[in-house]
């Protein structure tokens, strides 16, 4: 499950993590959960198709708990590998949102689905506010991860360091470019 505000880059991240687990020997499914932003779910299918995985979309504006919800359904009876989620970006500050989330992520943990990341994506050029977003989306979906995106700027990333040392939430992956193999492990030397 894959969350973070608006305009980090989750659908793009997701695209190159479901490149990397294919090209790993994976069977990926895409759940295009984010069915508020009018392109998100035809980013989510270009990249589906570049890593050869199957894409689960619904209408919209629907429900994004029943997508996700779906795509494992199709996983499962398929025998996939892997569900990566999409999520609306969201602002940590909108209450009903945060709860929209967390509903998502029950939903998703239940049989046969089985939460195994919850990544919070975060633009490596974010300040202090990311530490605030850290902890509400954590308290919402009880976060495993950060991918720090968007280091191909001049940005440093630090506050990822914060999190990590606050919240005790490792950084995983982070993003170089716009190009699949622009992700990589965080390493921290």
């Amino acid at each position: 499950l894959f969350v973070g505000v608006n305009g980090v880059g989750k659908t793009t991240t997701i695209g190159k993590v479901g490149q990397r687990q294919a090209a790993a020997g994976h069977s990926v499914v895409m759940a295009a959960g984010d069915t508020f932003r009018a392109a998100a779910a035809e980013q989510l299918a270009t990249w589906a198709d570049r890593a050869g995985a199957d894409l689960v979309r619904g209408a919209e504006g629907a429900d994004p708990s029943s997508i996700i919800f779906d795509a494992i359904q199709r996983a499962a009876a398929r025998g996939n590998d892997l569900v990566l989620a999409d999520t609306a970006g969201r602002l940590h500050t909108k209450v009903n949102l945060m709860e929209e989330l967390s509903k998502v992520r029950r939903v998703a943990d239940r049989d046969p689905g089985n939460v195994t990341e919850v990544l919070l994506v975060l633009d490596a050029t974010t300040g202090q506010n990311g530490l605030v977003q850290a902890k509400e989306f954590t308290q919402a979906t009880e976060l495993t991860g950060v991918v720090l995106t968007k280091l191909d700027g001049s940005a440093k990333g630090g506050i990822a360091l914060a999190i990590q040392s606050t919240l005790g939430i490792p950084i995983k992956l982070v993003g170089l470019g716009e190009a699949a193999e622009d992700l990589i492990d965080f390493d921290p030397d």
